[in-house]
């Protein structure tokens, strides 16, 4: 099946025209080639018979596990970044925001992106193709890694807005939807964590190489992208670490309040026996001081209310309340 025959949803491409990037119908040397799900196996088997690539490189973003890396196969170069997404799982317990790999591919004449779902940074960069140059594979690729990492720390900005507001509805309430809520934060900045670490050492070992043979201009490029990708790990370190610590600060405020609760549970139950003990005395078939006095009736009622009144008093005076 030739490429122009497969759906403008799932195939795109785009050529640099008269200094301006636009969307053809037709694969050709210096086009971009934008590839979205879904796609069938022999949909893949067909791009990679038709681009010369192999297809394990076509494939790899199909696996979410993926982890960063870069290799070269018959002089068609790979580079495996990941990309934050939101996470539309229907699962309430699932993080916000999950990462997913992205395929990268330089082939002898075409640069070819490959995403397993939809994409929010491949999204933003179309948004701007018609600044772009496809005819310069590498820029293209140092661009596409930008929009990656403003997209890492769009997301971070999100949800440490999303936090804050969590905690200030806990600190009103104390109800288990909130703490639920920072729960899924959590969850998502496990996954953000992980993909730039892994990302900053593929952006490091890539300029140490020259995987991509940069000029001078380009390899500036790259370090402040490292640079940027560095700083996008330190801000997800330091939600990671703020919202851990908040977790444990309202497990520790939890289990004091519970403490207390047990405290005050304890004490009623200390008032209240009591009178009950002075009542079941008096309420024996036996003799008992003052059982024959008009007065049987109202003493064991002043003793329980005396030994209430000074028991709670006592406990008042230990903060028991």
């Amino acid at each position: 099946m030739p490429l122009g025959a497969c759906s403008s949803k799932m195939i795109q491409f785009f050529k640099n025209i008269n200094h301006q990037t636009v969307e053809v119908e037709q694969a050709a040397d210096g086009t971009w080639i934008n590839i979205l799900p879904p796609l069938k196996q022999q949909e893949f088997s067909n791009l990679s018979s038709e681009l010369d690539i192999p297809l394990d490189f076509l494939t790899d973003s199909l696996d979410i596990d993926e982890r960063p890396r870069f290799e070269e196969e018959d002089n068609v170069k790979l580079i495996v970044i990941k990309t934050p997404t939101e996470n539309n799982s229907f699962n309430e317990s699932d993080a916000y925001y999950i990462t997913i790999p992205i395929c990268i591919i330089l082939t002898h004449n075409q640069i070819v992106t490959v995403n397993s779902f939809e994409n929010g940074a491949i999204k933003k960069f179309l948004n701007t193709f018609q600044n772009r140059h496809p005819d310069k594979k590498n820029m293209m690729v140092l661009k596409v890694i930008e929009k990656i990492t403003q997209t890492y720390l769009e997301y971070l900005k999100e949800i440490n807005q999303r936090r804050n507001l969590m905690e200030q509805k806990l600190y009103a309430s104390n109800r288990n939807e909130e703490l639920l809520e920072l729960m899924k934060i959590q969850k998502s900045m496990v996954y953000f964590v992980t993909a730039l670490r892994s990302n900053e050492i593929l952006l490091l070992k890539m300029a140490r190489t020259n995987f991509l043979g940069l000029t001078d201009e380009e390899k500036e490029f790259l370090d402040d992208l490292a640079v940027d990708m560095s700083q996008a790990l330190e801000m997800a370190n330091i939600y990671t670490n703020i919202l851990s610590s908040t977790l444990d600060a309202f497990a520790s405020i939890i289990n004091n309040n519970m403490n207390n609760v047990l405290k005050r549970l304890t004490s009623i139950t200390i008032i209240l026996s009591l009178p009950a003990l002075v009542s079941g005395i008096y309420g024996m078939n036996v003799p008992i001081p003052g059982s024959n006095s008009h007065y049987a009736f109202y003493i064991p009622i002043v003793l329980s209310l005396g030994i209430s009144i000074v028991i709670s008093w006592y406990f008042m005076k230990k903060k028991w309340f």
